[in-house]
């Protein structure tokens, strides 16, 4: 009798293959399956059997890749019988689509872990010398996605966030010059810093420091995948800088 398959949703962190768990790890090395992210880094990859199955299912931005239905359906293929690992980066369950893969593999009667990750939110402001919650600068944290499903995240919904603490923006570079200006109109001021971190907590770390009404101009220098902070925090990343990749 075949046994019962089981997917591992298995968040692999920001970049830094060090990052990864433990349970993680674990899950990579007995996996018969890797269905994984297109910034997974390598070395994760190798911890796998020499007779896994790798498919790549990472999508390239301004590219049509492998759609969100049909990376379920993959899950749903290989995960009855197998032992499946879906490798994302950061975390799942952080603007990762990991509750929706989880849905499809729920209706599909199909076994599931969640094993989370260490999310890009939090790391990659670390790399870059950058507490994102500090008593003297910042005491609270917001993350947000730079994009929702087909459009920016809308005027009204940046207004609605906090204009103090910090902010913490990912997927979005190609919106940074909307979201400076409608951070800008919903009342924050003009001269808080911000920081642009590109590749971060890997090699290729580079950290764009501008102010919020001059970092829309810099846009075009700043390159995906890259993590925004706003917010007075900024102002220690020179100073408890610590990373050099």
């Amino acid at each position: 009798m075949n046994q019962p398959g089981i997917v591992y949703i298995v968040g692999a962190g920001p970049g830094d293959p060090g990052l990864i768990t433990v349970r993680g790890l674990n899950c990579l090395r007995q996996a018969e399956v890797i269905i994984h992210d297109r910034l997974i880094h390598p070395q994760l990859l190798e911890e796998a059997p020499a007779e896994a199955v790798l498919i790549d299912v990472g999508k390239t931005p301004g590219q049509r890749g492998v759609t969100q239905a049909e990376i379920n359906n993959l899950l749903v293929q290989h995960g009855r019988g197998r032992v499946v690992v879906r490798l994302k980066g950061g975390d799942p369950f952080v603007f990762g689509r990991g509750g929706e893969e989880c849905q499809a593999l729920a209706a599909a009667n199909i076994r599931y872990e969640v094993v989370p990750g260490i999310s890009s939110a939090l790391a990659v402001p670390a790399y870059a010398g950058i507490p994102v919650t500090h008593r003297d600068f910042g005491q609270s944290f917001t993350v947000v996605t730079g994009h929702v499903r087909d459009t920016a995240y809308g005027q009204q919904g940046w207004a609605a966030l906090p204009t103090t603490g910090t902010l913490v923006i990912l997927m979005g570079v190609s919106n940074l010059p909307y979201i400076a200006q409608a951070l800008l109109d919903s009342g924050r001021p003009p001269d808080t810093p911000v920081a642009a971190i590109q590749n971060g907590t890997t090699a290729g770390q580079k950290i764009f420091t501008s102010t919020l009404a001059d970092i829309g101009q810099q846009a075009a220098g700043v390159q995906s995948p890259a993590t925004i902070v706003v917010g007075e925090v900024v102002s220690l990343g020179a100073e408890l800088a610590w990373f050099n990749g």
